[in-house]
């Protein structure tokens, strides 16, 4: 694809961010008109504007524009991670939760809410946070030198997902209540209704820094397409590689599903949609994969809250009902390719 063709599918995938970005701070509980919306605002960013009442404004910006903002971070960072697995795996299937962190991050959940540390959704989020981690860390433990194979990196991946589901199990068998159930399986279906700047400012901060990283070996990313002894011969250290991205999809991920929940099919399906757009250079389809899984999530989350409003939907069913259909799609017109 051309690079002024791309440069287009960026900036429209950027006014279209920006533009449901916008729809979607200014819809939601409370009676509060988009010119208020504006106000609080450009309070908030230093605007010589006359400020709304407290409780109007905390509604904005304390409530609205977090969760905004969050989903359209979750969704990027959650699509650049399934666009770097996809390719150093080279399987299709692959996606943010191939390492077995979702799963962790569950046992960590459901270990906060049952042992009761702490309160709230800080206690849940910081388990979800230290489960993660730990599942990525047992998962480079057992595959070693296996880092430069593709096949054992997803059969790791699964057997660490399925070792935390079971421990999770386990623990809500044996000390869950009818309380902590609930609570674990709202969270388990992903929502962005508890979303707090403290969480976004840290999911920005992870989520740049491994998307940097990942843009960094963009090239590497394309020779390894051709398999692991094409990149060697290339001059290219895939064992490096692998490493790179491996620990930038960990850190993101985990920081993720600690702040919002499993949310599925974001980072399968739109890396997927991203490279009908603008082809397989990483280069671009990077960035394009990023824009648009904050593009698509930031609408999801929309939808869930509307749909049935004012009881909201929680936004990992909405992904997964959109998802299912799209993927058919996409898998049928690579087919008729």
């Amino acid at each position: 694809m051309s690079r002024s063709r791309s440069s287009v599918t960026l900036v429209l995938l950027t006014l279209a961010l920006v533009a449901v970005m916008a729809v979607a701070l200014m819809v939601g509980g409370g009676s509060i008109t988009p010119e208020q919306t504006f106000r609080a605002l450009a309070t908030h960013v230093g605007l010589p504007v006359e400020p709304l009442p407290r409780l109007a404004d905390s509604v904005v910006w304390q409530l609205r524009t977090p969760r905004v903002v969050l989903a359209a971070v979750a969704g990027a960072g959650l699509a650049a991670c399934g666009c770097v697995l996809q390719a150093v795996t080279r399987n299709a299937l692959a996606d943010p939760y191939l390492l077995g962190i979702s799963s962790g991050a569950s046992t960590g959940a459901v270990l906060a809410l049952t042992v009761g540390l702490g309160a709230g959704a800080v206690s849940v989020a910081g388990g979800a946070l230290v489960g993660g981690i730990t599942a990525f860390a047992l998962v480079f433990a057992l595959m070693g030198r296996g880092l430069v194979s593709s096949t054992r990196i997803v059969l790791t991946g699964v057997v660490v997902g399925q070792l935390f589901s079971a421990v999770t199990s386990l623990i809500v068998t044996a000390w869950g209540d009818a309380d902590s159930t609930r609570s674990l399986t709202y969270w388990l279906l992903g929502s962005l209704a508890a979303a707090r700047w403290s969480s976004v400012l840290l999911c920005i901060g992870v989520v740049a820094v491994a998307v940097a990283a990942f843009q960094l070996v963009s090239p590497s990313l394309d020779a390894l397409a051709f398999g692991h002894d094409s990149a060697t011969s290339m001059g290219i250290n895939v064992r490096t590689v692998r490493l790179v991205v491996l620990l930038g999809a960990a850190a993101a991920t985990a920081t993720i599903v600690a702040a919002v929940g499993a949310i599925g099919f974001v980072g399968l399906i739109v890396p997927h949609a991203a490279r009908l757009l603008v082809g397989p250079r990483h280069k671009v389809l990077l960035p394009v994969s990023a824009a648009s899984g904050a593009v698509f999530l930031v609408a999801a989350d929309l939808a869930g809250r509307l749909a049935f409003a004012p009881q909201q939907i929680p936004v990992g069913v909405v992904t997964a009902l959109l998802g299912v259909p799209v993927f058919l799609l996409i898998l049928r017109r690579q087919d008729a390719r």
